[in-house]
Protein backbone atom coordinates (compact mmCIF):
# COMPACT_ATOMS: atom_id res chain seq x y z
CA UNK A 1 0.00 0.00 0.00
CA UNK A 2 0.96 3.38 -0.76
CA UNK A 3 0.54 5.85 1.95
CA UNK A 4 0.81 9.91 2.47
CA UNK A 5 0.39 12.68 4.57
CA UNK A 6 -1.63 15.85 2.74
CA UNK A 7 -3.05 18.87 3.71
CA UNK A 8 -6.58 19.33 2.63
CA UNK A 9 -9.32 22.34 3.51
CA UNK A 10 -7.68 23.25 6.62
CA UNK A 11 -6.70 19.63 8.10
CA UNK A 12 -4.30 17.37 7.67
CA UNK A 13 -4.95 13.77 6.23
CA UNK A 14 -3.84 10.47 5.80
CA UNK A 15 -4.04 9.51 2.11
CA UNK A 16 -3.93 6.36 0.13
CA UNK A 17 -3.46 5.81 -3.97
CA UNK A 18 -6.40 5.03 -6.20
CA UNK A 19 -6.18 4.67 -9.67
CA UNK A 20 -8.62 7.87 -9.91
CA UNK A 21 -6.61 9.94 -7.76
CA UNK A 22 -5.90 10.09 -4.15
CA UNK A 23 -8.14 8.85 -0.79
CA UNK A 24 -9.54 10.76 1.83
CA UNK A 25 -9.45 8.25 5.04
CA UNK A 26 -13.20 8.98 4.47
CA UNK A 27 -13.79 7.54 0.91
CA UNK A 28 -13.38 11.09 -0.62
CA UNK A 29 -11.52 10.85 -4.00
CA UNK A 30 -9.74 14.12 -4.78
CA UNK A 31 -7.04 15.28 -7.55
CA UNK A 32 -2.96 15.63 -6.66
CA UNK A 33 -3.08 19.58 -7.31
CA UNK A 34 -5.88 20.45 -4.52
CA UNK A 35 -3.39 19.27 -1.50
CA UNK A 36 -0.89 20.66 -0.30
CA UNK A 37 1.73 17.63 -0.07
CA UNK A 38 3.56 17.02 2.94
CA UNK A 39 6.54 14.63 4.18
CA UNK A 40 5.04 10.86 4.18
CA UNK A 41 6.33 10.34 7.47
CA UNK A 42 6.93 12.92 10.68
CA UNK A 43 10.58 12.28 10.92
CA UNK A 44 12.35 11.50 14.53
CA UNK A 45 16.00 11.00 14.15
CA UNK A 46 17.34 10.98 10.84
CA UNK A 47 20.68 9.67 9.07
CA UNK A 48 21.83 10.12 6.26
CA UNK A 49 24.96 8.76 4.35
CA UNK A 50 27.68 10.45 2.55
CA UNK A 51 29.38 8.61 -0.36
CA UNK A 52 27.75 5.41 0.03
CA UNK A 53 28.10 4.31 -3.54
CA UNK A 54 31.59 4.08 -5.22
CA UNK A 55 30.79 5.96 -8.44
CA UNK A 56 29.41 8.84 -6.61
CA UNK A 57 32.32 9.32 -4.13
CA UNK A 58 34.89 9.16 -7.49
CA UNK A 59 32.86 11.50 -9.31
CA UNK A 60 33.53 13.78 -6.33
CA UNK A 61 37.61 12.92 -6.16
CA UNK A 62 37.03 11.65 -2.78
CA UNK A 63 37.94 8.04 -1.39
CA UNK A 64 35.55 5.87 -0.56
CA UNK A 65 34.67 5.53 2.97
CA UNK A 66 35.51 2.34 4.88
CA UNK A 67 33.10 2.51 7.27
CA UNK A 68 29.05 4.26 6.55
CA UNK A 69 29.59 8.48 6.56
CA UNK A 70 27.01 9.55 8.46
CA UNK A 71 25.54 12.67 9.65
CA UNK A 72 21.85 14.06 10.91
CA UNK A 73 19.93 15.98 9.44
CA UNK A 74 17.23 18.40 10.88
CA UNK A 75 12.97 18.37 10.96
CA UNK A 76 13.26 21.96 9.10
CA UNK A 77 15.20 20.34 6.57
CA UNK A 78 11.97 18.08 4.95
CA UNK A 79 9.22 19.50 2.20
CA UNK A 80 6.68 17.34 0.45
CA UNK A 81 5.82 16.71 -2.84
CA UNK A 82 5.46 19.58 -4.78
CA UNK A 83 7.24 21.41 -2.60
CA UNK A 84 10.03 24.50 -3.18
CA UNK A 85 13.38 24.63 -2.40
CA UNK A 86 15.36 27.84 -1.81
CA UNK A 87 18.68 28.31 -3.81
CA UNK A 88 20.86 31.15 -1.85
CA UNK A 89 22.22 33.56 -4.57
CA UNK A 90 25.93 33.38 -3.64
CA UNK A 91 26.60 29.75 -4.43
CA UNK A 92 27.91 28.00 -7.37
CA UNK A 93 27.08 24.40 -7.07
CA UNK A 94 23.78 23.00 -5.74
CA UNK A 95 23.35 19.73 -6.23
CA UNK A 96 20.26 17.14 -6.73
CA UNK A 97 20.67 13.78 -4.51
CA UNK A 98 18.42 10.61 -5.46
CA UNK A 99 17.85 8.73 -2.68
CA UNK A 100 16.02 5.23 -1.19
CA UNK A 101 14.84 6.45 1.79
CA UNK A 102 14.22 3.93 4.88
CA UNK A 103 11.43 3.87 7.09
CA UNK A 104 12.00 2.56 10.60
CA UNK A 105 9.17 0.41 11.79
CA UNK A 106 9.89 -0.76 15.00
CA UNK A 107 12.81 -0.08 18.33
CA UNK A 108 15.97 -1.60 16.76
CA UNK A 109 18.59 -2.29 18.95
CA UNK A 110 22.23 -4.43 18.27
CA UNK A 111 20.03 -5.88 15.16
CA UNK A 112 22.02 -8.37 12.75
CA UNK A 113 21.86 -7.82 9.38
CA UNK A 114 20.04 -11.16 8.86
CA UNK A 115 17.34 -9.58 10.61
CA UNK A 116 17.19 -5.79 9.50
CA UNK A 117 14.47 -6.26 7.16
CA UNK A 118 12.05 -6.86 10.11
CA UNK A 119 12.46 -3.88 11.72
CA UNK A 120 11.87 -1.45 8.60
CA UNK A 121 8.19 -0.37 7.84
CA UNK A 122 8.56 0.77 4.41
CA UNK A 123 10.59 3.10 1.93
CA UNK A 124 9.85 6.84 0.30
CA UNK A 125 12.12 8.69 -2.31
CA UNK A 126 14.67 11.81 -0.73
CA UNK A 127 16.28 14.27 -2.63
CA UNK A 128 18.97 15.40 -0.34
CA UNK A 129 20.03 18.84 -2.29
CA UNK A 130 23.73 19.80 -1.46
CA UNK A 131 25.13 23.04 -1.30
CA UNK A 132 28.81 21.68 -2.15
CA UNK A 133 30.26 25.87 -1.81
CA UNK A 134 30.04 24.43 2.11
CA UNK A 135 31.21 21.66 1.96
CA UNK A 136 35.51 22.66 3.50
CA UNK A 137 36.82 19.19 3.44
CA UNK A 138 36.05 15.69 4.25
CA UNK A 139 36.38 15.82 8.02
CA UNK A 140 34.07 19.02 8.82
CA UNK A 141 30.25 18.03 9.32
CA UNK A 142 28.03 18.54 6.43
CA UNK A 143 25.68 20.96 8.76
CA UNK A 144 25.45 24.21 6.24
CA UNK A 145 25.77 21.45 3.02
CA UNK A 146 22.56 19.54 4.32
CA UNK A 147 20.48 21.28 6.44
CA UNK A 148 18.87 24.28 5.32
CA UNK A 149 15.34 24.91 5.73
CA UNK A 150 12.76 22.76 2.85
CA UNK A 151 16.52 21.50 1.24
CA UNK A 152 15.16 17.84 1.06
CA UNK A 153 12.19 17.08 -0.58
CA UNK A 154 10.65 13.72 0.47
CA UNK A 155 7.73 11.54 -0.82
CA UNK A 156 5.36 11.44 -2.42
CA UNK A 157 4.53 8.29 -1.13
CA UNK A 158 5.61 5.88 1.98
CA UNK A 159 5.61 2.67 0.58
CA UNK A 160 4.95 -1.11 2.72
CA UNK A 161 8.35 -2.63 2.69
CA UNK A 162 6.32 -5.74 1.86
CA UNK A 163 4.90 -4.37 -1.35
CA UNK A 164 8.72 -3.34 -2.24
CA UNK A 165 10.29 -6.54 -3.70
CA UNK A 166 13.87 -6.28 -3.32
CA UNK A 167 14.72 -2.78 -1.73
CA UNK A 168 18.55 -3.54 -3.07
CA UNK A 169 17.69 -3.89 -6.66
CA UNK A 170 15.93 -0.54 -7.60
CA UNK A 171 16.81 1.58 -10.01
CA UNK A 172 16.77 5.75 -9.07
CA UNK A 173 16.64 8.26 -12.01
CA UNK A 174 16.69 11.95 -12.13
CA UNK A 175 15.16 14.49 -14.31
CA UNK A 176 15.95 18.09 -14.39
CA UNK A 177 13.44 19.67 -17.24
CA UNK A 178 12.34 16.46 -18.45
CA UNK A 179 15.94 15.77 -19.06
CA UNK A 180 17.19 12.77 -17.46
CA UNK A 181 20.69 13.53 -15.64
CA UNK A 182 20.91 10.60 -13.00
CA UNK A 183 20.68 7.21 -13.75
CA UNK A 184 21.66 4.07 -11.40
CA UNK A 185 20.41 1.39 -9.11
CA UNK A 186 20.55 0.96 -4.95
CA UNK A 187 22.49 -2.65 -5.86
CA UNK A 188 25.88 -0.07 -6.08
CA UNK A 189 25.38 1.02 -2.49
CA UNK A 190 28.74 0.35 -0.77
CA UNK A 191 26.93 -0.18 2.67
CA UNK A 192 23.37 -1.86 1.75
CA UNK A 193 20.74 -1.29 4.05
CA UNK A 194 20.61 -4.23 6.20
CA UNK A 195 24.42 -3.52 7.23
CA UNK A 196 23.26 0.10 7.66
CA UNK A 197 20.70 -0.98 10.28
CA UNK A 198 22.76 -3.72 11.63
CA UNK A 199 25.58 -0.38 12.24
CA UNK A 200 23.41 2.04 13.45
CA UNK A 201 21.68 -0.11 15.81
CA UNK A 202 25.18 -1.46 16.96
CA UNK A 203 25.57 1.67 19.10
CA UNK A 204 22.42 3.58 19.53
CA UNK A 205 18.30 2.57 19.42
CA UNK A 206 16.95 3.00 16.92
CA UNK A 207 12.95 4.04 17.10
CA UNK A 208 9.80 3.87 14.69
CA UNK A 209 9.89 6.95 12.88
CA UNK A 210 13.22 7.16 11.95
CA UNK A 211 14.73 7.59 8.71
CA UNK A 212 18.06 6.62 6.86
CA UNK A 213 18.57 8.13 3.55
CA UNK A 214 20.84 5.87 1.44
CA UNK A 215 23.42 8.07 -0.39
CA UNK A 216 23.20 8.68 -4.05
CA UNK A 217 25.07 7.56 -7.31
CA UNK A 218 27.19 9.38 -10.03
CA UNK A 219 25.31 11.90 -11.92
CA UNK A 220 25.00 14.90 -9.65
CA UNK A 221 25.30 18.94 -11.58
CA UNK A 222 24.14 21.99 -10.23
CA UNK A 223 20.47 23.21 -10.51
CA UNK A 224 19.31 26.57 -11.41
CA UNK A 225 16.45 29.03 -10.67
CA UNK A 226 13.33 27.92 -11.79
CA UNK A 227 14.69 24.16 -12.91
CA UNK A 228 12.33 21.06 -11.64
CA UNK A 229 13.53 18.51 -10.78
CA UNK A 230 12.29 14.96 -10.37
CA UNK A 231 13.87 11.97 -8.58
CA UNK A 232 11.97 8.66 -9.32
CA UNK A 233 12.29 5.22 -7.78
CA UNK A 234 11.11 2.24 -9.16
CA UNK A 235 8.32 1.18 -7.42
CA UNK A 236 8.15 4.14 -5.29
CA UNK A 237 7.09 6.62 -7.22
CA UNK A 238 8.27 10.25 -8.68
CA UNK A 239 9.17 13.21 -6.22
CA UNK A 240 8.48 16.67 -7.78
CA UNK A 241 10.43 20.03 -6.37
CA UNK A 242 11.17 23.44 -8.41
CA UNK A 243 14.04 25.48 -7.37
CA UNK A 244 13.30 28.77 -6.43
CA UNK A 245 15.03 32.30 -5.53
CA UNK A 246 14.72 34.13 -2.24
CA UNK A 247 12.24 36.21 -3.59
CA UNK A 248 9.91 33.44 -4.07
Amino acid sequence: MKTARVAFEGDIHHVTESAEGIQLENGKLISEEDVVWLPPVEPRTSFALGLNYFDHASELSFKAPEEPLVFLKGPNTFVGHRGKTYRPSDVTNMHYECELAVVIGRQAKNVKREEAYNYISGYTIANDYAIRDYLENYYRPNLRVKNRDHCTPIGPWLVDADDVGNPMNLALRTYVNGEIVQEGSTKDMIFDVPVLVEYLSSFMTLSPGDLILTGTPKGTVDTKVGDEVVTEIEGLGRLVNTITDEDA
